[in-house]
């Protein structure tokens, strides 16, 4: 396992080219970051408009993030209120102009994984534009659900079968059912964790239109997907400083609220130092894995991460070196703090291949080391103690 273990979200603006290019309708718009080009977008689809915040959370309507505009004076003042704005803790840097549409009705459609039957599922509602996790919660009769069996995928039978479900007949079943297939192609060719449309809007003409879309990327499978690869490591969208730093270097990393940060080789040996800190009474700040064969590099990457987080007190580096060597992981040690300077408390277990030759390192270094994993995570929760 490699990057980041999170997943990799887009824009408004971002998943509604994907899913245009599919032939899916989406609303005439641009995305700005001036409030003076939010004017001149507005006079040239010279329609009421929209103006939406593009931040990477959902629920942005509640937030504030979308208002409306009867005039180009109207979304240059929206704009301006939006840019520089906070939504949900994440700073707006651009938002989206697009056409009001003419609404009769809002529908909800989602495809993502259903990992307990390995496949693929459709969710849909006629009671789109709110949150569907609300739906699901308070009116789980208004949600359909359709298991899509990934090698076969989503048929046409499928998608007529939702359609006649909503309640549509002829022509509009047949155009609802033509988009719903395309909206699942795009899903499955660009590895999306997530492809939803909400709402999915049945205009006064009785056209449909999805005037908002929202799609997670596998992380994964970004190696299929240059383009996004790139976006990922040129921009940090809703990163924190510790998430980017970890996706430049190809660590697995996230964050917790403890404050006992945690760095070690292999998912289940991190997974079991948090139990072990937990159980003890601490609080982990985070899961670091190093994978195998932990260089220099990666282990004072690994520490700039933990540093970066202004919460944690305690470092708690926990080794069992297969692959690993730990006279390597050592050094990495030693290097990492004479970089950063820290004077926090080090807590380190360091067990396994050139265990000898690593544990002589740190004692030069007078850095004590630690046989047991129980003793070690002890200790680290007592120093973070006497921190408080």
């Amino acid at each position: 396992m490699q990057g980041v273990v999170f997943f990799l979200k887009l824009y408004e603006h971002e998943a509604k080219t994907i899913i245009a290019t599919y032939g899916v309708p989406t609303p005439k718009s641009e995305v700005v970051t001036t409030e003076a080009q939010a004017r001149e977008v507005a006079v040239r689809l010279a329609l009421p408009v929209v103006v939406k915040a593009q931040v990477l959370v959902a629920g942005r309507g509640k937030a504030g993030g979308i208002l409306f505009a009867k005039t180009p004076e109207e979304a240059e003042d929206a704009a301006k209120k939006l840019l520089g704005s906070q939504i949900k803790g994440l700073t707006v840097e651009k938002v989206l102009v697009e056409e009001k549409l003419p609404v009769k009705r809002e529908l909800y459609f989602g495809i993502t994984v259903d990992r307990l039957n390995r496949c693929y599922i459709a969710v849909v509602s006629d009671l789109g534009g709110v949150d569907i996790e609300e739906v699901a919660q308070s009116q789980p009769q208004k949600i359909y659900k359709q298991l899509i069996n990934p090698e076969l995928g989503f048929r046409s039978f499928h998608a007529r079968r939702i359609a006649k479900g909503l309640g549509y007949a002829g022509d509009q079943m047949s155009a609802l059912a033509d988009i719903l297939e395309k909206a699942y192609k795009a899903n499955v060719d660009v590895d999306a964790e997530l492809l939803e449309m909400n709402p999915l809007v049945e205009t006064q003409k009785g056209e449909f239109v999805a005037a908002d879309a929202r799609i997670i990327l596998d992380d994964n499978a970004l190696f299929r997907h240059e383009e996004y690869r790139l976006k990922q490591l040129q921009e940090e969208r809703d990163f924190s400083p510790e998430e980017f730093e970890a996706l430049k270097n190809g660590l697995d990393y996230v964050m917790l609220e403890g404050d006992i940060g945690v760095v070690g080789n292999g998912a289940g040996l991190v997974m079991a130092t948090l139990d072990m800190i937990n159980l003890y009474g601490g609080k982990p700040a985070n899961f670091l894995d190093l994978g195998g064969g932990a260089s220099l590099q990666r282990i004072e990457a690994a520490f700039k991460i933990l540093l970066l987080n202004p919460h944690v007190k305690v470092l708690f580096v926990n080794i069992l070196g297969g692959i690993t060597l730990c006279d390597e992981v050592a050094r990495g040690i030693i290097q990492a703090q004479t970089q950063f300077g820290s004077s926090k408390p080090l807590v380190i277990r360091l067990v396994g291949t050139n265990e000898a030759k690593g544990r002589r390192i740190l004692a030069q270094a007078d850095l004590p080391v630690f046989d047991s994993m129980e003793e070690a995570a002890k200790k680290a929760v007592q120093l973070a103690g006497e921190m408080s």
